[in-house]
């Protein structure tokens, strides 16, 4: 098993949802089979958007939250105020955890729950398996 690479969520407007996840994020389109659903990617991972009217207003998404990790804790500081130039609300702040891991948390237009995540352990396991210990 090479690990967690793929989340897919229901969201009510596929053109907002990608807008947000790839202008805001800087996810690119790594397929789009039709109007309703479509695929992003860092290069690593793939997130599924998938476009379904059944969705309701209550401000929340499906599942607890999806994470994106950085590699370094002064990225995540990095990317709170990016996001806040770019209007999204943090729902916390950054915030160093007991474990040395830095992270923030926002939504993304359907609700979701996003978190950006240093987490040293993974980071340093991600560099470790990587060609070189590349970077």
């Amino acid at each position: 098993m090479l690990g967690l690479r793929h989340v897919a969520l229901r969201v009510r407007n596929l053109q907002r949802a990608l807008e947000f996840y790839s202008g805001v994020l800087g996810m690119r389109l790594e397929w789009q089979p039709d109007d309703r659903n479509a695929y992003l990617t860092t290069g690593s991972d793939n997130l599924a958007l998938h476009e379904a009217a059944d969705l309701t207003d209550s401000g929340a998404g499906s599942l607890d939250h999806i994470g994106f990790f950085v590699a370094a804790p002064e990225e995540v500081d990095e990317w709170g105020r990016r996001l806040e130039a770019r209007g999204v609300t943090l729902v916390q702040q950054p915030r160093t955890h007991r474990d040395g891991a830095r992270s923030i948390y926002f939504r993304d237009p359907d609700g979701n729950l996003v978190q950006l995540l240093y987490a040293i352990r993974t980071v340093e396991r991600t560099r470790a398996a990587s060609p070189a210990g590349a970077k």
